[in-house]
């Protein structure tokens, strides 16, 4: 099976001269759900902002759905990996829910009643779709998150990517958001300091600390690892039950 994200030998240093990313290379399959894993300041943050060809200016190679990571591209790709970012006021900004989730299509192209479409089943997917009139500010946080992912599914990306999606949401959201990502039928990369949620909805992890890929295997196994998850800042929540990892 070909590889449907490829990243070869991925560097990047900030203006300031700090070294971000050190040759990261990985591949994903079409349709595979992947975690990223890491303390703070391993730069999670500046690969996400890679993979929708934000930063720029990068050293190595990324390949998404057959596509080289070059200025003709970028528009394509763009609209291929849909990233929602941790704060969702950071993808909210129009007078209703529906007019936000249908900002992204219309940029992409889609005629307004193909955008409209699009929103609506987003929207759907998503649990929101009695809310489309709504003001976003009106919205709980936990509304807010699912709004922002609608706002990217409405595009029909292909692979999605999400910034620590579970945080500040309460519990019951917190689910709600699981469910979501569980049915959605397209490749995900997610990263989160939520373990919990990263064994449930990815077969398989990347521990992404100081800049280099320090593992990349099941996910179970990883959690599994004391020395690995202490050397690298990962802790499971107090209480959290052994069975969940095949332990008695």
């Amino acid at each position: 099976m070909s590889k449907y994200l490829k990243i070869n030998n991925l560097s990047y240093t900030y203006p300031d001269g700090h070294k971000a990313l050190k040759d990261i290379n990985f591949s994903i399959d079409k349709g595979e759900s992947i975690c990223v894993l890491g303390p703070n300041g391993a730069g999670k943050t500046t690969l996400i902002l890679h993979l929708n060809g934000i930063l720029g200016n990068l050293t190595g190679e990324i390949e998404v759905d057959g596509l080289k990571y070059t200025p003709e591209n970028i528009g394509e790709i763009r609209k291929t990996v849909g990233v929602v970012f941790q704060d969702p006021d950071d993808q909210l900004f129009m007078p209703t829910v529906l007019e936000d989730v249908m900002f992204g299509p219309k940029n992409f192209g889609y005629t307004n009643e193909e955008a409209e479409k699009n929103a609506l089943e987003a929207l759907k997917m998503v649990g929101m779709d009695d809310s489309q009139d709504r003001a976003p500010h009106h919205l709980s946080f936990g509304q807010k998150r699912k709004v922002a992912i609608a706002t990217v599914l409405a595009s029909k990306p292909k692979l999605l990517v999400l910034d620590e999606p579970a945080s500040n949401l309460d519990p019951a959201s917190r689910r709600d958001l699981i469910e979501i990502l569980i049915n959605l039928d397209i490749s995900i990369i997610l990263v989160t300091h939520d373990l919990p949620m990263a064994l449930e909805i990815c077969e398989r992890s990347l521990i992404l600390n100081e800049g280099t890929i320090k593992e990349d295997s099941l996910t179970k196994a990883i959690l599994q690892n004391e020395q690995l998850m202490k050397e690298n800042r990962l802790e499971l929540p107090y209480g959290f039950a052994l069975h969940h990892l095949g332990e008695e």
